[in-house]
C-alpha cells in the first residue's frame, strides 16, 4: 500500500513537472514568434519605406508660404520626372529639424542660415543647406508721413525691436540715406550702432507684430512683410521703400532647403534642388505673393 501512495505521488510530481517544463517552453515560444514577428513587421515596413523612398520626397514645412509653394509650384515638375513630393506642414520652427536630423523626412525648407547655424550649434544636429529658394523683404510704410523725402527733422521711425529685425530695419533706413551705421554693425545692429542721424530721426522700438496697429502714430515704420500682409498692406503698391535683393539682409536672410550632412547628393535631393531651380519657380513666387515674397536671383 505505502508502495503505491509513493509511486502515485512520483507519477503526480512527474506530471506536474512536466506541466511547468511545458508551460516555459510555451511562453519562450511565444516570446521568440512575438520578437519575430515584431521584427519582420518593421524590416517589411523599412524595405516597403525604402522601396517608396526612392521616388517618393517628404519635406518638412511652414504652411505659408513655404508648403504653398511646393504643392503648387514644385510637386508638378518633380511629377513629371517621376517622383512623388509629399509635404508636411509644421507651425513649429524645431520639430522640423529634428525629423530631418532623425531621418523622418528627406528635407525641410522654413528657415533661414542664421538660424540653421544657430540650431546645429545649440542641438549638435547635422542639417546643411542645399538651395536657397526666398526671401521675405522688410519695407518702409508710410504713416504720417507720405514720402521718405517728406520726413521732417525729429520725425518718429517704429522699427521691431528683436535683435535680427531691428537690424534688418536699420540696414534698411541706412540703404534709403536716413542714417549711417558703424562700420561691420551689419545684421547684429541696434539703435547704438547708428553713427549718423542727419534728420535726428526718433527710433521707436516696438515688437515687430505691433507695428502696423501703430502706423498712423508714427511717421513711417519699418514692417516685416508677413505683419504688411496681414495688415493689408502690399509691398508692391505700398512700401516706400524695400530691402536690396542683393543687400545684406536679403542675401543673409534667404530661406532654404535644407538636408541632414551627406544627403546632399542623393538622387532624389538633387531631383528637388533642380526642380526647385526651374525658372517657374520662381515665376510662381512673383505673380503669388504680392511682393511679399521674392524668390533668390
Amino acid at each position: 500500500m505505502e508502495a503505491r501512495k509513493r509511486s502515485k505521488r512520483l507519477a503526480a510530481l512527474a506530471v506536474a513537472v512536466f506541466g511547468v517544463v511545458l508551460a516555459l517552453g510555451l511562453a519562450g515560444c511565444g516570446g521568440q514568434s512575438g520578437s519575430a514577428s515584431a521584427s519582420g513587421s518593421s524590416a517589411s515596413a523599412s524595405t516597403s519605406a525604402a522601396a517608396s523612398g526612392d521616388k517618393t520626397i517628404t519635406v518638412a514645412a511652414s504652411p505659408t508660404p513655404h508648403a504653398q509653394i511646393l504643392t503648387d509650384a514644385v510637386a508638378p515638375l518633380l511629377e513629371k520626372e517621376g517622383y512623388k513630393l509629399v509635404v508636411k506642414e509644421f507651425n513649429d520652427y524645431v520639430l522640423p529639424n529634428t525629423a530631418t536630423e532623425e531621418g523622418e523626412v528627406d528635407a525641410n525648407y522654413f528657415q533661414h542660415i542664421p538660424y540653421l547655424d544657430s540650431f546645429n550649434k545649440e542641438n549638435g544636429t547635422h542639417l546643411a543647406s542645399v538651395a536657397a529658394v526666398h526671401y521675405e523683404p522688410f519695407g518702409l510704410y508710410a504713416g504720417k508721413t507720405a514720402s521718405l523725402s517728406a520726413l521732417a527733422d525729429g520725425a518718429t521711425v517704429a522699427v521691431p525691436n528683436d535683435t535680427t529685425n531691428e537690424a534688418r530695419a536699420l540696414l534698411l533706413l541706412e540703404q534709403e540715406g536716413l542714417i549711417k551705421l558703424k562700420a561691420n554693425a551689419g545684421i547684429t545692429a541696434t539703435v547704438a550702432d547708428i553713427a549718423e542721424n542727419p534728420k535726428n530721426l526718433k527710433i521707436r522700438e516696438l515688437e515687430a507684430a505691433t507695428i502696423p496697429n501703430v502706423l498712423a502714430d508714427v511717421d513711417i515704420a519699418a514692417i516685416n512683410s508677413n505683419y504688411a500682409l496681414g495688415a493689408g498692406l502690399s509691398v508692391k503698391k505700398n512700401a516706400l521703400a524695400v530691402e536690396d535683393p542683393n543687400g545684406t539682409a536679403a542675401q543673409t536672410y534667404k530661406n532654404i532647403v535644407v538636408v541632414r550632412d551627406g544627403n546632399q547628393t542623393a538622387g532624389k535631393i538633387q531631383a528637388l534642388v533642380k526642380a526647385i531651380g526651374n525658372p517657374s519657380v520662381a515665376e510662381y513666387i512673383n505673380k503669388t505673393f504680392d511682393g511679399a515674397v521674392l524668390p533668390v536671383e
